[in-house]
């Protein structure tokens, strides 16, 4: 009988699929989840890790021999048995089939509707329609082909199910309300089936079905990202109490004059940059200059004669909670740095910067070169600019030296040497 040790964290769908698929096989699986045993983010960039998983990726698994496999999909098959591969050729080309389903159609769709309802990442309406359409396509497919099936290959469970079920398992708890189920009566009683067996309870536990489809909470996501609570929505709740405390519409006009006269007046308007000299910077001709001509003959020779040194500074970032980016698909990692960028639009006539976006689905990071108004960090002149910076690490780099204008060069290109790093796009805030 096969064993090894898998190594995830908690509430992982797709480590979900290795431990149900190993229940149904019979598979002894060890799951090191919880710190201080495994902490995401730490424990998978460790030297000793890496050792065995160079690219530092989970779900990650080793066998009883010391044979170590990594991606999901692979480690769920290796724990299988031959009912949940397939008996057959054609059989084992449909469970296939399925599973690329799940990997390539299902999840980047559903992930997109379901995690800003958790508060993961920022909630986009084109892009949540656009996946909604897509996975409406998906589920009347699948409603239809279980019309006259109790599983999707064959008379019993296989790795088909265990993957479908897995990336539909969040969308059912969240978003999947009782009205928007209705049209979906096959899929629905397939899926019942499917938590309801024994092997799958035993690793996911009782699954509620969503009653009212959640909704973007944008509280929870300021709190999640480093925000704290507090964003201007806040500062509006807490101004509600005052108009409630208004006096009746029938008091006396003189009296309310009376009154109006004890108010302390209004707040003066504080400049952030009040504490800045003045700069002869011009910060909308070097964004003409940057937009519009080629950037390593033009633009940075532009910006290096016209920099301002006294005035302005240069930082490098870094997205460091890597928990989160581990499992992004490309799409999502972009929508992060696309939500930061709209959350602090109001400093752009003040900053210019470029994200890089590295790697590809599943394993992705965010770096940024920036320049702004001020020698300090320019979140901490606002608080509405600080709801994402506390994700990135933040570093000030010195204009005159060469590794700065190197990595100025790199990131203002979108392009260059960043050693085991490969840019996938870039992101101008501008």
């Amino acid at each position: 009988m096969a064993s090894g040790t898998l190594y995830t964290y908690p509430e992982n769908t797709r480590a979900y699929k290795i431990q149900i698929a190993a229940g149904y096989s019979g598979t002894q699986l060890t799951v090191v989840q919880d710190p201080p045993a495994f902490k995401l983010g730490e424990t998978n960039k460790s030297a000793e890790f890496l050792k065995k998983f160079p690219l530092g990726k989970v779900p990650a698994f080793e066998n009883g021999s010391g044979t170590t496999l990594f991606e999901s999909n692979a480690i769920a098959y290796y724990v299988s048995n031959e009912q949940l591969r397939g008996t057959d050729d054609l059989s084992r080309a449909q469970v296939q089939m399925f599973v690329n389903l799940a990997d390539n159609e299902i999840e980047p769709a559903a992930s997109t509707w379901v995690f800003p309802t958790l508060g993961v990442v920022q909630y986009n309406k084109q892009q949540t329609e656009k996946a909604k359409e897509s996975l409406k396509a998906v589920l009347s497919f699948l409603n239809e082909y279980l019309k006259t099936r109790t599983f999707l290959v064959g008379e019993r469970v296989t790795l088909a199910d265990i993957s479908v079920g897995c990336q539909l398992l969040l969308a059912y708890r969240q978003v999947f309300d009782v009205n928007y189920r209705k049209a979906f009566v096959h899929l629905n009683r397939w899926f019942v089936t499917f938590i309801n067996q024994p092997e799958v309870k035993a690793v996911i536990g009782e699954v509620t079905l969503c009653e009212k489809m959640a909704q973007f909470d944008a509280k929870k996501y300021a709190e999640l990202s480093g925000g704290g609570g507090s964003g201007k929505k806040e500062k509006k709740q807490k101004e509600q109490p005052k108009k409630a405390e208004k006096k009746p519409e029938k008091k006396a006009k003189k009296e309310v004059v009376e009154e109006d006269e004890e108010l302390p007046p209004p707040p003066k308007k504080v400049d952030p940059f009040e504490d800045c000299p003045k700069s002869d910077f011009d910060m909308d001709a070097w964004k003409r200059c940057y937009s519009n001509n080629d950037t390593n003959t033009v633009a940075l020779p532009y910006f290096w004669e016209k920099f301002d040194r006294e005035g302005y500074s240069i930082w490098h970032c870094e997205y460091f909670p890597l928990s989160y980016l581990a499992d992004n698909m490309v799409f999502q990692t972009c929508n992060l740095v696309s939500g930061f960028y709209q959350r602090v639009d109001k400093m752009m006539k003040h900053a210019f910067g470029v994200m890089l976006i590295f790697g590809e689905d599943k394993s992705t990071q965010v770096q940024g070169v920036f320049f702004w108004k001020g020698k300090s960090l320019i979140f901490d002149r606002n608080p509405d600019w600080a709801v994402d910076s506390p994700s990135y690490k933040w570093t000030k780099l010195d204009p005159d030296a060469e590794e700065t204008k190197e990595m100025v060069k790199k990131f203002f290109n979108g392009e260059g040497d960043f050693g085991d790093l490969t840019v996938n796009q870039a992101k101008v805030f501008k």
